[in-house]
């Protein structure tokens, strides 16, 4: 498979032609059902945006809105909710035994890990890299859970909430899976499904029964990513969408291991995208990655900044990560080589494209006061 590589000094841009025809297994389709169950559940928005679709030159644009997810800020809950039922489940642990839940977190999967451990009577201990912002960190504390907050990055955190529950009666709730430990990052992935159902049905109401062109989702360990392709290249037959990653420039660890043909970690920097902030691909989402996305992009934090306005503009309300996905769409469709990668996505004046927003604004509550 050949790739296309951006030139030094040019838009970190990756493209892997040939993603569209790999293949894998579907998610559990009991998924959906489970979270249906939650008091909570109603599918969140997927919200037409034209002024977008003139601007990129395409059909229709989408915005799969997650500022409102079972009752917090962001799509991590989906998630965590399924993982902790099928932990638990598989624990067989009776309701008088509570256990504690730990997780690192870079804000939303923390709070979501501990909301869902709050509602069924357990504990939850959050460990916090440095820069999260402090009111991401309250928001944790809120749901009653204890937390530690790390002087060092993500990946330091995920290594001392590993440590921390190898405790009696603690169990790791990780969004990111290394070698030894995937079981639960696998759940926590198939947690996601049930928003690419959602898409399909609401494409569908809106006449777009064979579903997307295009998806752009924001990034981090690659886990929502892991899902979205899982989704989109279990399909037997049908329009099979180009799936396009957006990353932090200060965090780009997905771009850089495709780039390699091999997972790396990476140092990372301070980014307002402050849940992308991720330094190493989960090792379950590697080879999802590596075979099932088309394109990998990688923005600087006032590109989201500016999409996040835009957004606003328009009536859809997003966080630094969840108005990457715009910003990388724009920085991929325009500029320098726009035409050439417009190509290797397979976009025209008619294709259809869905941006995943995938939090609010309270999920990371940056602002152009704290840089």
């Amino acid at each position: 498979m050949t790739e296309n590589v951006s030139s030094p000094g040019l838009m970190p841009w990756l493209a892997r032609p040939g993603a569209r025809a790999w293949r894998c297994t579907p998610a559990p389709a009991e998924v959906r059902s489970f979270h249906t169950t939650l008091p909570d559940y109603s599918p969140t928005p997927l919200t037409e945006l034209p002024p977008l679709a003139a601007e990129l030159g395409v059909g229709r644009v989408f915005v799969k809105d997650e500022s409102c997810r079972l009752g917090l800020p962001a799509f991590k809950a989906l998630g965590s909710s399924w993982a902790v039922h099928r932990a638990l489940s598989a624990r067989a642990v009776r309701g008088d035994e509570p256990v504690t839940l730990v997780t690192a977190t870079d804000g939303n999967h923390g709070r979501a890990v501990a909301r869902t451990a709050r509602l069924l009577g357990h504990h939850a201990h959050a460990f916090v890299p440095h820069g999260v912002h402090p009111q991401a960190v309250a928001a944790i504390v809120a749901e009653q859970a204890e937390v530690t907050e790390v002087a060092g990055p993500y990946d330091e955190a995920v290594r001392l909430a590993a440590e921390a529950a190898a405790a009696p009666a603690a169990v790791l709730v990780q969004d990111t899976a290394w070698p030894g430990y995937e079981q639960i990052p696998g759940w926590i992935v198939e947690g996601y499904s049930t928003l690419c159902v959602e898409i399909d049905e609401q494409l569908t109401a809106e006449g777009i029964v064979a579903g997307p062109d295009l998806v752009a989702v924001p990034v981090g360990v690659g886990s929502l990513a892991q899902a979205v392709i899982t989704h989109y290249r279990s399909r037997p037959s049908g329009r099979a969408p180009a799936l396009l990653s957006v990353e932090p420039a200060a965090a780009a660890c997905v771009l850089e291991s495709l780039t390699h043909g091999a997972p790396v970690s990476v140092t990372t920097g301070d980014t307002t995208m402050a849940g992308l902030n991720c330094g190493t691909p989960s090792s379950i989402a590697w080879p999802y990655l590596h075979s099932g996305l088309d394109a990998a992009v990688a923005i600087p934090d006032p590109d989201s900044a500016r999409a996040a306005v835009d957004l606003a503009a328009v009536g859809v309300y997003a966080g630094p990560c969840g108005a990457a996905a715009l910003a990388g769409l724009r920085a991929v469709l325009t500029g320098v080589g726009a035409g050439e990668r417009r190509t290797a996505l397979g976009l025209d004046s008619a294709s259809v494209v869905v941006l995943l927003s995938t939090e609010g604004p309270a999920a990371n509550p940056h602002s152009t006061l704290d840089h």
